[in-house]
């Protein structure tokens, strides 16, 4: 067994999971994207070349709307920002894998992270060429969701009506998601108070990135105040 073969089987079964999760998620960003209107070519390329997750469905409506760099920017960078902190923390990991590096740079996503992070390669193992079958295979199933969604949403004639709302109900799931498994609402309490401040002061169309700035500046603050006191 080479050494590429070894490292993909140990990588196979735990990205299995996720499989199930980003097939799923990923068909229904393929037939909201159609119902916008979109070649089921774009499901394809965004999955593929973008691979941001709920940003890509946040990218359809900037992709509807008139070219607004800076805020594009602006979104991309407040919505992924926690990739900061995971390659910050991946920095170690990375060192020495050469143009592997690159891909994983790319690559990294929430999942992808958690495996990477906290699984050890069973001994004798490639360290590199498993934490990349780990990414790649995450990004295949997403790519392959994302393009039979496309597919079957621009071939079936289903009502998408209401589809619109897969945002809005992913975003929520993760929140709930996060208030369930830690004790400490604070962030959470703070982001809500945050927002509706935003909301209330500069309309629905301007205070999504003032207030995800305000919130990342926040709790970078409160980090680096936490970490320093004994």
């Amino acid at each position: 067994m080479n050494k590429y073969h070894a490292a993909f089987k140990a990588a196979f079964p735990l990205t299995l999971p996720i499989c199930a999760a980003f097939l799923f998620l990923g068909i229904s960003y393929g037939f909201y994207i159609c119902s916008k209107g979109f070649s089921p070519w774009y499901p394809f390329f965004t999955s593929a070349l973008v691979f941001a997750g709920s940003m890509e469905f946040v990218l359809v409506s900037m992709l509807l709307s008139p070219f607004e760099p800076l805020y594009c920017f602006l979104m991309t960078l407040m919505v992924n920002s926690r990739h900061l902190f995971y390659g910050l923390s991946m920095l170690e990991k990375f060192k020495g894998l050469g143009w592997k590096k690159l891909y994983l740079v790319f690559g990294m996503c929430d999942e992808s992270f958690a495996i990477n992070c906290s699984a050890t390669p069973p001994p004798g193992i490639d360290k590199g060429w498993f934490m990349t079958f780990v990414t790649l295979l995450n990004q295949i199933y997403w790519v392959v969701g994302a393009t039979l969604g496309g597919l079957l949403g621009s071939s079936l004639q289903i009502n998408t009506k209401g589809l619109d709302f897969a945002l809005t109900a992913l975003f929520v799931a993760i929140f709930v998601s996060q208030w369930q498994s830690t004790d400490n609402h604070a962030p959470a309490i703070t982001g809500i108070a945050i927002t509706l401040a935003c909301l209330l002061l500069l309309g629905p169309r301007s205070f999504i990135p003032p207030a995800m700035v305000l919130m990342l500046l926040l709790f970078i603050f409160a980090y680096y105040k936490g970490a320093r006191q004994p």
